[in-house]
């Protein structure tokens, strides 16, 4: 069996793969490793895949249309190290019996911690308080802080980050609100969430957590009208994508202090440093790391 590993050479493929990972696939059959330091260009991938049985890919490979796959007859399995397969392949892969597997679930389980971690470092204020003791020496007199539990979270969108992420938010014992169209009120109820409207979350909880794809549907699906729901105590979280929020209105709305946010992604990345974002006090800004941590990678290379 001949394995291609597409993923240029660099510190991320060696994040996931390991020296243990790299002798277990070793194993399997013939390996080649993409040696560069860029990703291939579709000529490139098209000569690459050759008599190739098993691809591995990572973020930022070319897209392997059916004109890619042309050169790719004994193609068998595409193995993405990322989450979504949506920018790697198209219908012509499945149409070609190519079996696609992703590490979906463990980035899931990955940015779901993160999205967490998140909540509570927005509702303890801890950036704030860290870097008060470290120019100040200690906290001011009259410091402010929340916690989660008991709090009501709602959840936009009900994808894999959002079902571990449920699953986590239950220890808790918050109440969960799930908008989404796809999820029934039973499913609903075996997170402990019931459904709810876009507005019943916007305008009543105290966080939002967005967790929508990117979609030409969901492009600015959360606009100034649900925007100007939140409440001036609430957190909206996105650990989605950028382009799912009117991001010119949320800065404005953040700018005027009407809600809080913590961002993870957004509609430009890396974000502009001349974006309004920037200096709020209000918002914390994460550069799209909610996951997999590092030390998660390898587990999602051996579980392909």
């Amino acid at each position: 069996m001949k394995i291609l590993v597409s993923m240029p050479h660099g510190a991320v493929r060696d994040s996931f793969f390991t020296d243990d990972i790299r002798e277990k696939l070793a194993d399997l059959g013939d390996v080649v490793y993409n040696e560069s330091e860029k990703n291939y260009t579709e000529n490139e991938m098209r000569r690459a895949l050759g008599d190739v049985d098993v691809c591995i890919t990572g973020w930022g490979n070319v897209k392997l249309t059916d004109d890619v796959l042309s050169g790719a007859p004994s193609l068998r399995v595409i193995a993405h190290t990322g989450g979504t397969v949506a920018p790697i392949v198209d219908d012509s892969a499945y149409d070609r019996n190519i079996k696609v597997l992703s590490g979906n679930e463990i980035f899931a389980q990955s940015v779901a911690e993160g999205t967490v971690c998140y909540i509570l470092s927005a509702l303890r204020r801890i950036p704030q308080y860290c870097a008060e003791m470290q120019k100040d020496g200690w906290a001011h007199k009259n410091w402010y802080n929340e916690g989660l539990i008991g709090q009501r979270v709602g959840l936009v969108g009900f994808g894999a980050v959002a079902r571990n992420a449920a699953k986590l938010l239950r220890a808790f014992d918050t109440e969960i609100l799930i908008c989404a169209d796809h999820v029934t009120e039973d499913e609903a109820r075996r997170y402990g969430a019931r459904k709810a409207s876009m507005e019943e979350i916007f305008s009543t909880c105290k966080i939002v957590s967005v967790h929508l794809a990117q979609t030409p549907e969901t492009y600015h699906i959360i606009d100034k009208s649900l925007l100007s729901m939140l409440s001036p105590d609430a957190l909206l979280v996105n650990t989605a994508r950028g382009s799912v929020i009117d991001e010119a209105e949320m800065a404005r709305m953040l700018s005027e202090k009407k809600f809080s946010a913590v961002l993870d992604v957004f509609e430009v990345e890396p974000l502009p440093m001349t974006s309004p974002l920037r200096g709020l006090e209000n918002a914390i800004l994460i550069p799209h790391m909610g996951g997999p941590t590092i030390d998660r990678r390898p587990f999602v290379t051996s579980a392909l």
